[in-house]
């Protein structure tokens, strides 16, 4: 019950955000062309990149939490992290491009007519609607990679849309036109640092890297002196979504023991597995006296 409340919260947050979105998107849009701007219509774009960006997370969002099916036996519980790679990922190629309209006009030059006093206007309304949009889904970002996804769009919005404001009003009250494209590139360049750390952490999940807060020596360490425990090899650890941690591994057991007597030694070592590095799931296969690889990471198909 917590967790499909926890889910509908979510939900309902990216909502409200994808709501505000295209209301900052349309208004943008349509000042962009009567005030002649072009970082207000880059703003614009960038708004709309995340419409998109917040219907996918919205999506992938609904998605995790289907059932899990003889052919689906994990469910969707992926979907949010490939909702956040591919949000992060876009955001990295946005930024690039801002990037370079931005030293394009700077090395250009051009001057045009520009109001910049609407374009002021434009970007505080944006400012606000966004900064809603960061604080409805903020909450929700610290522990969940989608949502981490969608609040970084929706930060990089709002700042964008502060140097919009900035530009709006030193092209108004100076005619400095350039500046606007140099605070692009600034604020560019931080979404890019942000973005990369998001791409590289969802990637270590897809790839099904071992988590980064499970150090495999000291969990085997840990484990082998377990009473009636002489060795655990052939261990994997994986990260099925933000909240599950998975582990298989063979035991190698020091008696002959019973099933009975091997249930409550595996509720032993998962009671440790659980408590010290928080793995949820495991598969553990009990042996004794059993002629294998006892490498810890062992490449399976060498495996006899």
């Amino acid at each position: 019950m917590g967790d499909h409340h926890h889910h509908d919260l979510k939900g309902r947050s990216l909502i409200i955000t994808i709501l505000l979105n295209i209301a900052i998107t349309i208004v943008q849009l349509v000042g962009a062309f009567i005030s002649n701007s072009l970082s207000l219509l880059t703003d614009a774009l960038h708004n709309f990149s995340d419409v998109m960006a917040l219907v996918i997370s919205y999506i992938a969002n609904k998605l995790s939490k289907r059932d899990y099916s003889p052919e689906k036996s994990f469910g969707y519980k992926r979907a949010e992290i490939l909702a956040a790679f591919f949000n992060a990922t876009t955001l990295l190629l946005i930024s690039a491009y801002l990037i370079y309209e931005a030293l394009e006009r700077l090395m250009t030059q051009q001057d045009q007519a520009i109001n910049g006093l609407m374009v002021t206007y434009l970007a505080v309304f944006s400012i606000l609607a966004n900064g809603v949009s960061v604080l409805v889904v903020k909450k929700h970002a610290h522990n969940n990679m989608n949502m981490r996804s969608a609040y970084l769009h929706l930060f990089s919005d709002m700042l964008s849309s502060i140097a919009v404001m900035i530009g709006g009003l030193l092209m108004y009250y100076y005619q400095l036109n350039w500046i606007d494209a140099i605070l692009s590139v600034l604020i560019a360049i931080y979404l890019i640092s942000a973005s990369w750390k998001l791409v590289i952490k969802t990637l270590r999940v897809l790839m099904q890297f071992t988590p980064a807060s499970v150090d495999i020596v000291d969990l085997a360490e840990k484990v082998a002196v377990i009473k009636g425990v002489d060795n655990i090899h052939h261990v994997h650890v994986w990260q099925l979504n933000d909240d599950e941690l998975h582990l298989e591994a063979h035991i190698d057991v020091s008696t002959n023991m019973s099933v009975e007597e091997a249930n409550e030694l595996i509720k032993i070592i998962n009671k440790l597995l659980k408590t010290e590095f928080g793995i949820s799931h495991t598969t553990l296969q009990p042996e004794y006296k059993v002629d294998d690889n006892k490498g810890l990471i062992v490449n399976a198909t060498n495996n006899p």
